[in-house]
C-alpha cells in the first residue's frame, strides 16, 4: 500500500498511526497479562481464604499487575488522543466525543487501581486493622477485588462509547479499511452489553463471558497492527483533511 512507505516526517499522519498503533499493542499486552497472567492464578473465586494467601505469597507479581495496569491505561490516553488527530479530518465532533470518552474511561480505569491496592492494606495487618480478625480482613480484600471489577466494567461503558464512534468514523474515513470501523462498532456495542448485563443482570452476563469480548481483541488488534504495520492512505488523508478545513 502506498501510504507504507510516504512521508514520516514529524508532521506525517503515518508517523501518528505508527505509534497509536504500537502503543495499543502495550495496551493489549499489559492488560492480557494484568488478567490472564496474575490476576486470574492469584484470585480463587469463592475462596477468600485461598485468595489472601496467594496474593501475600506472590505479592510482587499481584503489584506487577496493578503496574501493568496503570502503564496500560496511561498508553491508551495516548492511542486516545493520536486516534483523535488521525480521526478528525472525518469529523471534529464526533472524534471530540470519541478521545473524551477514551480519557474519561482512562481516568476511571487509573481511579479505579486504589481498590487493587487496598487488599495489600488489608491482608497486611497493623495497628489500624487491629480491631480485625483474619476472616475479616479476607473479606474485606475480597470485597476490594469486587469493587474492582465493578469499576472496570463502568470504564467499559466509556471505552465502548469510544469504540463504536471510532468505528462510525472509520467507516466514514477514506484512508483506512472500512471492515475495520465494522468491526471496532460491533466490538463497541458487545462491550456495551456486556457492561449492561453485569449491571442490570449479573446472572445473564455470565453466560455472556467470555464469548462476548472475543470481537473486541478482533478489532482493537486489527486495527493496531494495521496502524502500526501500514498506516493509513496519506493522499486520502490529507484530502480529506483540506476538506475538513475548508468546511
Amino acid at each position: 500500500m502506498k501510504s507504507a512507505i510516504a512521508g514520516e516526517g514529524s508532521g506525517s499522519p503515518n508517523l501518528k498511526a505508527r505509534i497509536a498503533g504500537g502503543l495499543w499493542i502495550l495496551v493489549i499486552l499489559a492488560g492480557m497479562f494484568a488478567e490472564a497472567f496474575v490476576r486470574s492464578r492469584l484470585i480463587v473465586h469463592g475462596d477468600a481464604a485461598a485468595t489472601a494467601q496467594r496474593i501475600m505469597a506472590s505479592e510482587f507479581l499481584y503489584r506487577l499487575g496493578i503496574v501493568a495496569d496503570l502503564v496500560g491505561a496511561l498508553a491508551y490516553a495516548g492511542v486516545s488522543l493520536l486516534l483523535y488527530q488521525l480521526l478528525r479530518p472525518v469529523s471534529r465532533s464526533v472524534s471530540l466525543f470519541a478521545v473524551s470518552c477514551g480519557l474519561a474511561g482512562s481516568v476511571v480505569m487509573v481511579a479505579n487501581l486504589l481498590t487493587l491496592f487496598a487488599p495489600l492494606v488489608f491482608l497486611g495487618g497493623g495497628s489500624a486493622l487491629s480491631g480485625l480478625d483474619p476472616q475479616g480482613q479476607q473479606a474485606m480484600a475480597t470485597a476490594s477485588l469486587r469493587l474492582h471489577a465493578i469499576g472496570y466494567n463502568l470504564s467499559m461503558v466509556f471505552f465502548a462509547l469510544q469504540v463504536s464512534f471510532l468505528g462510525y468514523l472509520v467507516l466514514r474515513s477514506a484512508f483506512l479499511p472500512h471492515i475495520l470501523g465494522a468491526l471496532l462498532g460491533i466490538e463497541g456495542a458487545c462491550n456495551l452489553l456486556n457492561s449492561l448485563a453485569i449491571f442490570l443482570f449479573p446472572a445473564f452476563a455470565d453466560h455472556l463471558y467470555p464469548y462476548i469480548l472475543m470481537p473486541g481483541l478482533a478489532a482493537e488488534g486489527g486495527l493496531a497492527l494495521w496502524l502500526l504495520t501500514i498506516g493509513v492512505n496519506v493522499r486520502e488523508w490529507r484530502e480529506q483533511a483540506g476538506v475538513e478545513r475548508r468546511s
